[in-house]
């Protein structure tokens, strides 16, 4: 089954059912351009036996970056920063598989040291202890407008560059998710209030790049099975843009789910949930997060869809697949570490290691000060930054770090963000 090619509805035709997900690189220049270590690599990943590969986030707007290192595209770009980025679409597709360009704006969930006060839909501040994010502001009317050209804009400049493909980021909180969330959007004018108002942005920008890419370049949306609020985005309202979605023009579609305040999904585990789980626990423990959400949805929509969330045994995979579940498996962490994860799937291999069960900032001894909240919130996000600084150090060097700590990961990733950011602002 994971050897089998797809079709999509657009006609374009993916090698394989294997998806390298969407993991953010920062690797970006200070001036948002695609660096050599992009190139790099995404080469190896292309090598690597996926027939998809999806980018970190593309952003739209430099100063809504969801970190320090997001490549941005925000118009028309320099000669030397299309070359850039074309070259990343090259390396990124010489195993002739699609490299898709995931295209985003962080909305509120823009660090504050990137931005201090963000445009979102509404000024709904997030809603965790010793927050990194700052008090935002509601877009305007014409902001929003603006905002829709450029990611049309910036899906046109992808495909230019070379990248096969395009995704729209409309989950895990980001500021097309925050239309789409009635917590987050409180508008009362045409872009808030009902789902068809929630929704008017991202079925826009849908149609608006439908018009401009052509009738055979694959588009896709990332969305949220729900938010796993109370009162946020449910699972009928992701049904129901799902359709929309279809009908809109678009090729795939990717169930994923949560939000920064509810990031038990988002592979932060040690987080506290601002509400308890709208999920029953024994979804939780499966390997695949979002089956059971895709299988939901696989009655009301022919489009294809994809998972991505634990999933680490071919068998499982396979049976996903078979099931008609879905038709895409997502894989994310596993290749920060096995680049070649997919090609061993593919010719064979049961499983893909889960590296994360052994990861910890703390030595074994200490592991039991993890109960307490803040000391797991810790561990989590520095465990998150030992993968960060494996995809860092596979992009400097072409290869993974075997020596590399979470401790030292975590002292990296902070000492390069704050390097980028120093420089981006001497710019």
């Amino acid at each position: 089954m994971l050897e089998q090619p797809l079709t999509l509805p657009c006609g374009a035709v993916v090698p394989n059912r294997l998806c390298k997900a969407a993991m953010t690189e920062g690797l970006a220049h200070p001036d948002g351009s695609a660096s050599e270590e992009l190139a790099r690599l995404y080469g190896v990943w292309s090598d690597g036996g996926s027939g998809l590969l999806l980018s970190g986030n593309i952003q739209v707007d430099g100063d809504h970056l969801e970190r320090p290192g997001n490549v941005v595209v925000d118009g028309e770009l320099s000669e030397s920063a299309f070359s850039a980025l074309a070259e990343m679409a090259s390396q990124g597709t010489r195993a002739g598989n699609h490299l898709w360009a995931q295209i985003s704006h962080a909305g509120r969930q823009t660090q504050k040291i990137v931005n201090p006060s963000p445009k979102a839909p509404s000024a709904v501040r997030i809603r965790l202890p010793q927050s990194q994010f700052g008090e935002p502001i509601a877009l305007t009317g014409p902001e929003i407008e603006a905002l829709i050209e450029r990611f049309v804009t910036c899906a046109v400049i992808c495909k230019r560059a070379g990248f096969t493909g395009v995704q729209f980021h409309a989950a895990h909180g980001y500021l097309l998710s925050q239309f789409l969330s009635p917590l987050t959007n409180q508008r009362e004018d045409e872009w808030g209030g009902s789902l068809e108002n929630r929704s008017r942005a991202l079925i826009r920008i849908v149609k608006e790049t439908r018009e401009r890419v052509g009738a055979e370049f694959p588009i896709s949306v990332k969305l949220n099975s729900a938010d796993f609020q109370k009162g946020g985005f449910e699972f009928n309202d992701s049904l129901r843009v799902a359709q929309w979605l279809a009908e809109s023009g678009i090729d795939l579609i990717e169930i994923s789910g949560g939000t920064y305040e509810q990031p038990r999904l988002l592979d932060l585990e040690g987080i506290e949930p601002i509400e308890e789980q709208a999920i029953a626990r024994s979804t939780m423990a499966r390997e695949a997060y979002f089956v059971d959400f895709a299988k939901a949805m696989r009655d009301s929509l022919s489009i294809p869809i994809m998972v991505t969330g634990g999933l680490r045994r071919r068998e499982v995979m396979a049976h996903v697949l078979k099931t008609g579940a879905a038709d895409m498996i997502g894989l994310g962490r596993p290749l920060c570490i096995d680049t070649d994860g997919p090609k061993a799937l593919l010719q064979g291999a049961e499983t893909l290691n889960r590296y994360e069960d052994n990861l910890s900032l703390l030595p074994r001894w200490l592991l039991w000060l993890t109960r307490f909240n803040t000391i797991r919130t810790l561990n989590s996000f520095a465990t998150q930054f030992w993968f960060y600084e494996q995809i860092a150090h596979i992009g400097r060097s072409g290869v993974k770090n075997d020596e590399l700590t979470v401790f030292s990961a975590a002292m990296a990733q902070q000492k390069a963000a704050n390097a980028w950011m120093k420089a981006r602002r001497s710019l």
